[in-house]
């Protein structure tokens, strides 16, 4: 828990087709720089990192303002993880839409191939009817050959020539006459043979486009698959864009407009907590003044009591002055924890107001003038150290249920110890308490967005570091 000190102080609080799509990405970058740049968070290995720092920066942004108003604590720091996300979603956004393009280009390239391929197989089956026509073609030829043999007296055997039965005809036209026909047969047999190869052969490269444009159209699926569940990832990626704009826009706005209320709020706040210090100021002062009495009471009668001895001996000796005793260590105090086992969430000193956030106590800064612990909402607190509580329940002064108790001095100083935002406290004013007793039991009340527990000490009037003195 964050609280000001009596002295000015401030918080800080954050100001608040494929080219459709890169303009899109395109816009969403100048709206988020009309918005203002987003706070640089420290510098970080990983993306973890990152985020663990930027969830520390907006814990430390609510923080500040919790002793105000939670609910504009809360949007405050949403405005930080707003503002901090966005760049990385707008990146995520680019890459997102980079993938889709790859995407296209390789679907493109596919579909491409497909179309090549089927190209080819149109080429390859009009050739194979081609080749079906002339092989039918020159299987009538042959036919006619042999047709135009048999009507001139047909090509005669071995046997028919030996005896030179050639029905009239003479052996040497007969002999023409059957080499004229087998050399015509032996012509388109060969034509026929070369046909046939050639129609095999086109067999093949159809059955390999074929297969080819199968596995082709496999991929070309796939491929087309991968890009819309790119474009999907893109058009997610988009919506996280758009919404974390208007999630900083609507917060920077509703912050703008309760400006004025927050500031008003604050010197209300301020002005309490002035009280309180105040108070405590007067009261440490009147203990160390009773306190400083009685010492010097004690120093001046042992002195007068030294003198009268002194005499008694028939020795002048006057008194000694009194010079009162430089306070001693405030480790005399002894002060333990207030929780057992329960980790510290927020130190003690100075927070500088990032650039880009609001500072509405106008000091660049804020004064975080005691610890948090990460309590649960019911750990029971313990007194730090015995002492009067001076006040007990609950306070206008942002911390809700509180517990502040006196420890009195001890070698000169004075300490005050103060327990904000208490479910429930278990003493009452007046009472007197020992070290380690259970005064309450923590909580969120008053200006606070989460359960823990807010430990201050005052020292000789002033709120110091109480992890000095722990």
């Amino acid at each position: 828990m964050h609280r000001p000190a009596p002295q000015p102080v401030s918080t800080r609080l954050p100001v608040a087709g494929r080219r459709s799509r890169i303009v899109g990405a395109a816009l969403a970058l100048v709206l988020a720089a009309s918005l203002g740049a987003p706070t640089p968070v420290a510098f970080a290995d990983t993306l973890e990192d990152q985020q663990a720092a930027l969830r520390e920066e907006a814990a430390r942004v609510q923080h500040s303002l919790e002793f105000v108003d939670s609910r504009i604590a809360q949007a405050a720091a949403d405005l930080v993880l707003y503002q901090g996300q966005l760049p990385g979603a707008q990146q995520a956004l680019l890459e997102a839409q980079g993938r889709v393009a790859s995407a296209v280009k390789e679907a493109e390239a596919l579909a491409a191939r497909v179309d090549l391929a089927q190209q080819n197989k149109a080429k390859i089956t009009q050739q194979l009817e081609t080749d079906k026509q002339k092989i039918a073609d020159t299987k009538k030829l042959i036919g006619q050959i042999a047709t135009q043999a048999y009507k001139s007296g047909g090509v005669p055997s071995n046997l028919s020539l030996f005896f030179g039965s050639n029905n009239g005809g003479s052996l040497t036209d007969t002999i023409d006459l059957a080499d004229q026909a087998m050399r015509s047969q032996n012509s388109a047999m060969d034509k026929l043979t070369q046909q046939s190869a050639t129609n095999v052969n086109s067999q093949a490269r159809l059955e390999a486009v074929e297969a080819e444009i199968t596995d082709l159209k496999a991929k070309a699926d796939a491929a087309l698959a991968r890009e819309q569940a790119a474009r999907d990832e893109a058009e997610a990626k988009k919506a996280q864009v758009d919404q974390l704009i208007s999630d900083t826009s609507r917060l920077d706005a509703e912050l703008q407009a309760a400006k004025p209320a927050i500031q008003t709020q604050i010197a209300q706040v301020k002005a309490q907590q002035d009280a309180v210090a105040a108070d405590i100021v007067e009261r440490d002062r009147k203990l160390r003044e009773a306190w400083e009495a009685e010492q010097r009471r004690i120093a001046e009668a042992a002195a007068a009591a030294a003198a009268a001895a002194a005499r008694a001996a028939g020795q002048v000796k006057p008194p000694a002055p009194y010079v009162p005793a430089p306070p001693g260590n405030p480790s005399a105090f002894g002060l333990r924890h207030p929780f057992n086992g329960v980790r510290i969430s927020s130190g003690f000193g100075w927070r500088v107001t990032p650039p880009g956030t609001t500072d509405f106590y106008g000091q660049g800064g804020y004064m975080h003038t005691g610890i948090d612990f990460a309590a649960a909402c019911g750990t029971p607190v313990y007194a730090a150290a015995a002492g009067n509580v001076f006040s007990a329940g609950w306070a206008n002064d942002g911390g809700g249920n509180n517990v502040k108790i006196s420890h009195g001095v001890v070698q000169g100083n004075s300490l005050t110890t103060v327990y904000y935002h208490n479910v429930s406290v278990t003493v009452s004013p007046g009472q007197q308490v020992s070290q380690g007793q259970l005064i309450a039991y923590s909580g969120t009340t008053g200006n606070s967005t989460g359960c823990h527990s807010h430990f201050e000490t005052w020292l000789n009037g002033r709120a110091v570091d109480p992890m000095n003195l722990l």
